[in-house]
């Protein structure tokens, strides 16, 4: 079960464990157990910003850069998840577990290793702790405090519509940010709580690799941390509700991903509800229910993930007269400015698409909107989002039955990574991309791609979209030779020749004589 204590030995709020010299060096950054939070300035702060996690963090930043009086409040560690518990020591764990899966497969390259491949966990993760610790640096309070942002390390309650408190201490504003993003949901099965489970927010303090887990979750989180510990060599047996995994994406895609999850050991039972959870001795015992019969399994830990819940409690939104849902988080509209007009919010918790990335985009619309009278609205945004297992799955723009539901007519195109001749040698031909066009025209309204590397990918599509670069000038764009890159290419290739109607070619043939 994730744990919380008020330690203030340098460990507070979600506590970094094993307390080692990387942890260490990790809390001197984001949250030193030494500092002494600054005197308010006489009159108002431009900004006050509650939360350090990445929209926070921006926010804050952006606003001292360009000469405003900022404050910034952050209970816990600053970095927020993607520092501390989430992208960054997500992804050595993933890498990780990509190094032994390329060395169990070796032989297909004609590479034999002798021997049994062996997994040091507590290695994976002591090189976790040390990546993470040197990243922490960028979000250090000292960091910021050197740019002009005055750090308060505590916990933070509005007071009024432009006052908050943090511990005692009162701090006016002209203009407020509420940036507490939000925490690992845990859902209503029988016994959960009294058995103990890990969420994101433990999962990275384990050193010792559980022989058997269980995963309850399908998403993103759950299908990384799933496919990772099956590498790594644990017996990892992951439960979804739905008919599959990454049930917000493309199905075609997510089934590559899907498969590629159960090939490396990951034992999939879709179409189950997890009903109870109880301790048995050692182990923990997970009841479920499937194709109406009851079942059980033992593992030894459990990781649920299974959605996010927004951080709005203990604030005293209703003293700033801020309207909020403990379901959906605060409230905003779309240039994400509150009930209270002097108050603004941004990333996970006022938005559904909790990314660090969208987050980093929020912050400077916020910026734009509260401090320099900007109209700046977040449905111009376009976001692309991506799942880190591999092979990745990433997605920009509208899904078909988005499209459907707008009342947008498109056209699909798909391009098999089976007949791109980088993936083929690279030994990752299973993989696919898709783009969606307004019918009639070479307008991009979404993409889909599944490759190893297909977070690195989308950008081009993301890029395209932005601007207003169609298929037909990705089409004239030169990609490197070999390169999985080129699928877009090819993808273009294929809407061109939808251009080259009858007539067309009939009327090019007699130019191409004509020239004879």
């Amino acid at each position: 079960m994730a744990e919380r204590q008020a330690d203030r030995g340098g460990f507070p709020g979600v506590q970094v464990t094993p307390r080692d010299e990387h942890n260490q060096a990790l809390v001197d950054n984001v949250h030193p157990a030494d500092w002494v939070n600054p005197t308010p300035p006489r009159g108002r702060y431009d900004m006050v910003v509650v939360g350090g996690g990445t929209a926070g963090l921006v926010t804050a930043i952006i606003s001292a850069g360009l000469g405003a009086k900022v404050a910034l409040i952050e209970r816990y560690l600053l970095g927020g998840d993607c520092l501390n518990y989430g992208c960054v020591p997500s992804k050595a764990l993933i890498r990780a577990g990509r190094a032994a899966a390329d060395l169990r497969s070796a032989h297909e390259f004609g590479v034999e290793i002798e021997g049994e491949t062996h997994v040091d966990f507590a290695a994976v993760m002591e090189r976790m702790r040390r990546l993470r610790a040197s990243i922490s640096k960028h979000d250090s309070a000292q960091r910021f405090q050197e740019e002009g942002v005055d750090i308060y390390l505590g916990s933070a309650r509005f007071t009024g519509r432009d006052t908050v408190e943090v511990d005692g201490t009162s701090l006016r504003f002209k203009r407020a940010c509420i940036a507490t993003g939000a925490r690992a949901a845990a859902p209503p099965i029988a016994g959960l709580e009294d058995t103990g489970y890990l969420s994101n927010e433990t999962l990275f303090n384990l050193t010792q690799l559980p022989g058997r887990l269980g995963v309850i979750g399908g998403g993103p989180i759950g299908s990384e941390m799933a496919q990772s510990f099956a590498r790594f060599g644990a017996k990892v047996t992951q439960f979804e509700a739905g008919a599959g995994i990454l049930g917000r994406d493309d199905p075609a895609a997510a089934h590559i991903v899907q498969d590629a999850l159960i090939s490396d050991g990951v034992q999939l039972i879709v179409n189950a509800s997890v009903t109870g959870v109880r301790q048995d001795g050692s182990e923990k015992r997970i009841s479920f229910a499937k194709d109406g019969l009851d079942e059980s399994l033992h593992v030894d830990e459990i990781l649920v993930a299974v959605g996010r819940a927004p951080n709005v409690d203990g604030l005293g939104l209703e003293a700033a007269g801020v309207e909020y849902s403990q379901r959906r988080g605060v409230q905003v509209d779309e240039r994400l400015q509150t009930t209270n007009s002097r108050i603004y919010a941004a990333g996970d918790i006022c938005f559904p698409y909790k990314f660090t990335h969208t987050a980093d985009a929020m912050a400077a619309i916020v910026v734009r909107n509260s401090l320099f009278f900007g109209r700046s609205k977040t449905s111009a945004l376009t976001i692309p989002w991506a799942t880190y297992t591999d092979p990745e799955l990433a997605h920009v723009g509208l899904t078909p039955a988005e499209a459907t539901s707008k009342g947008i007519e498109i056209t699909t195109f798909e391009q098999s990574f089976a007949e791109v001749d980088r993936a083929l040698l690279e030994g990752e031909g299973s993989g696919l991309a898709r783009i969606h066009v307004k019918q009639g025209t070479d307008e991009i309204v979404g993409a889909t791609v599944v490759a190893r590397h297909a977070g690195e990918m989308i950008s081009e599509i993301t890029l395209a979209m932005t601007t207003g670069v169609g298929l037909g000038r990705i089409a004239s764009t030169i990609h490197p030779y070999p390169t999985q890159s080129e699928v877009w290419r090819k993808l273009a290739s294929q809407y061109m020749k939808t251009r080259l109607t009858p007539f067309a070619r009939g009327l090019l043939s007699r130019i191409i004589r004509f020239r004879r």
